[in-house]
């Protein structure tokens, strides 16, 4: 079975808000998501490979990658967390290659669901604008895509 997404643009502010649950115990879900290793097998959509990944899961580290489409199409995306809580939380900025200097601010919040795991994010945008470009990019479909690759991760974890 596979958890909805749900992706939520309040009207006239500039963030974004995201909840997700996930078939897999809290511990399992943090290391897909801190480990390079692990990371480069469920983040981008279908079909998708990323290079040049780096993430350094500490506060202060930063982390980068650029995913490349089946077509050859390539997407870069960057940024530094701010502060990581070890099974609890992150707080990163992030920014696209393509569009430099449109950065948003992050947080992912993790919940233990005794053995399953919720993952609530919001992302703080410059404006209105920038958010609505990031909801128009395409961004629920690749994060949904992402998503149902990390099921597949946990079940082998």
């Amino acid at each position: 079975m596979t958890n909805a997404l749900t992706v939520t643009a309040p009207e006239g502010l500039p963030f974004i808000d995201t909840e997700r649950e996930f078939d897999a115990p809290l511990a399992a879900v943090w290391r897909a998501y801190t480990e390079p290793e692990l990371i480069a097998q469920w983040m981008g959509p279908h079909g998708s490979t990323l290079k040049d990944l780096e993430f350094e899961a500490r506060t202060g580290g930063s982390w980068g990658y650029t995913h490349v489409g089946e077509d050859g199409s390539s997407f870069g995306f960057r940024g530094v967390l701010h502060s990581v809580e070890e099974h609890k939380a992150m707080t990163q900025t992030f920014e696209f290659s393509g569009w430099p200097g449109h950065v948003s601010l992050e947080r992912a919040d993790f919940e233990d669901l005794d053995g399953r795991t919720r993952i609530r994010t919001r992302s703080a945008f410059q404006s209105v604008e920038d958010r609505d470009g990031m909801v128009g990019s395409g961004m629920e479909g690749g994060m949904s895509e992402s998503y149902e690759r990390l099921d597949e991760l946990l079940k082998t974890l």
